[in-house]
């Protein structure tokens, strides 16, 4: 016996045996089924390993191995951002792994390696590993096998976490955005049922006083102005400070009571002293008074519905963005505005651009800026993009997003293109890593931050999905993306190619 593991909950046996001791047995697993034992050259021994289940076999940052399961079976699992582990694969006895992250040159193993059930295994080191696979064709040939089946598997999962993730930014999104209006409906509801008490008050107080006709006709001229309040142009805010201060003054100089509470609901709806002058010559001291805080508390409830419609209406137009957002995939084919497809993924990133206090800058000069497609491909590769330029960004910093046309090239066939950019004004991406940036895995973020696919997925469905192109600028203090999508007519029986 050379050694003991002792990361499982009981001991791991570790032996160093000559490779000929073990030669019957390795014609029993896949990888050695075809290769005669005289062609191992290079490879003298071999470490045999006897672990009892829940054995940790290998963890993230060991050396690099190439290992056989003989019995049992054994499990990897990949650490995640939140301290939990998730299964990517597994290998029973008979089968070999190890040899993928060998093939793609990592120095370090990624993952978590234990053993699912009492196990007895092989261990081959890296050098050993790699006089197999110059020496033995068939060890190549199955090694090969696995690692493409082994990327292919964790592709398909990596692209379907990288979904998923896009997928709670963008659900977070709209619940920031729904909260927002949300919450402002419920603070204008309250505050209306308040306002309808006080006007109740004040009706009935004023209830037995009879009303003489300059007094019905003054406040039926202020009722229709007041009506009017959801339509007035906004005032800057040193100006409405200055009427607001002018039209207290000017309402408790004429002993009406509650002056600095009504005077901004009046200036909200563009009430100037001369328009509520005919109340104060047709109602004495006290009925003024009273007239001018059932006036005040009526515009305000005016304003407040005008606020609930606003948001209700603001809700509305969230719900269309998520709509235009996500086309079902098994949809025909439609024509899709991508100005429409842009703001849309604009509205459900709002809330991550105030968070960074990030502003917008929009020039939409495409005409027409329609293309065929279906699915949710299109603003899926806005989002990587946006998402991309705003983390990319300082805060109070500026993105900007900008379309325009481009003829076709002289001798070439199609309508031109629709050109996108999205920019952003951060530290620019390094010379030696923009020709990697489209690579699938490929990232510059930190460990679980990224998956390296958003790119990857965005360069994917415009070259594939579209047949366009997609470009990068880069310097420090700004990183430019460049997409042209084609605008060629398409015949009635053409769809596009699938993909998201």
């Amino acid at each position: 016996m050379d050694g003991e593991m002792n990361d499982g909950p009981q001991q791991t046996e570790i032996e160093s045996v000559p490779l000929q001791q073990v030669a019957e047995v390795l014609h029993q697993t896949l990888p050695f089924a075809e290769t005669p034992f005289e062609q191992l050259h290079g490879v003298e021994r071999v470490e045999r390993i006897t672990a009892p289940a829940g054995s940790v076999l290998v963890t993230p940052g060991d050396n690099l191995s190439y290992w056989l399961v003989l019995e049992g079976e054994t499990r990897a699992d990949r650490s995640e951002a939140d301290g939990t582990w998730t299964t990517i694969g597994s290998a029973k006895a008979g089968e070999g792994f190890g040899e993928t992250p060998l093939l793609m040159g990592r120095l370090q193993s990624g993952f978590r390696i234990s053993a699912v059930a009492d196990s007895r295994l092989l261990r081959f080191s890296e050098e050993s590993f790699w006089s197999m696979m110059a020496c033995c064709p068939a060890v190549r040939k199955v090694a090969l096998a696995n690692m493409a089946q082994r990327i292919q598997a964790y592709q398909a999962e990596a692209i379907h976490r990288e979904k998923l993730v896009s997928l709670g930014t963008l659900a977070a999104g709209l619940m920031h955005e729904l909260n927002n209006p949300g919450a402002a409906a419920k603070r204008a509801a309250a505050q209306l049922r308040e306002n309808l008490r006080r006007l109740q008050e004040l009706s009935l107080r004023s209830a037995g006083k009879p009303k003489t006709q300059p007094q019905l006709e003054c406040m039926h001229m202020l009722l229709e102005q007041a009506m009017r309040s959801c339509q007035l142009p906004a005032l800057s805010s040193i100006e409405q400070s200055d009427a607001e201060e002018a039209m207290a003054a000017w309402l408790e100089s004429a002993g009406v009571e509650n002056a600095y509470a009504i005077a901004p609901a009046l200036v909200e709806v563009g009430f100037t002293q001369q328009q509520l002058d005919c109340a104060r010559e047709a109602f004495e001291n006290g009925g003024f008074s009273d007239a001018l805080n059932w006036l005040g508390a009526l515009v305000s409830s005016v304003s407040l519905v005008c606020s609930i419609e606003e948001a209700i209406s603001r809700v509305s137009d969230l719900v269309l963005a998520v709509k235009k957002f996500a086309y079902d995939d098994k949809s025909a084919p439609r024509e899709v505005n991508v100005h429409d497809s842009l703001q849309s993924t604009l509205t459900l990133l709002g809330h991550k651009l105030r968070l960074k206090q990030v502003s917008v800058q929009k020039r939409f000069e495409a005409s027409p800026a329609t293309i065929l497609t279906r699915g949710s491909a299109l603003s899926q590769v806005w989002t990587n993009l946006i998402d991309n330029a705003i983390d990319a960004s300082p805060s109070d910093a500026q993105i900007e997003v900008f379309t325009w046309t481009e003829a076709p090239a002289p001798g070439g066939s199609g309508t031109g293109s629709i050109v996108i950019s999205i920019a952003d004004h951060g530290s620019g991406i390094p010379p030696e890593v923009r020709p990697h940036i489209f690579e699938a895995f490929f990232t510059t973020k930190p460990q679980g931050h990224g998956t390296g696919l958003g790119l990857e997925i965005v360069h994917r469905i415009v070259t594939q999905k579209f047949g366009g192109t997609i470009d990068v600028e880069s310097r420090p203090g700004e990183t430019r993306f460049i997409v042209r999508l084609p605008m060629s007519t398409p015949t009635a029986n053409t769809e596009p190619a699938s993909g998201n």
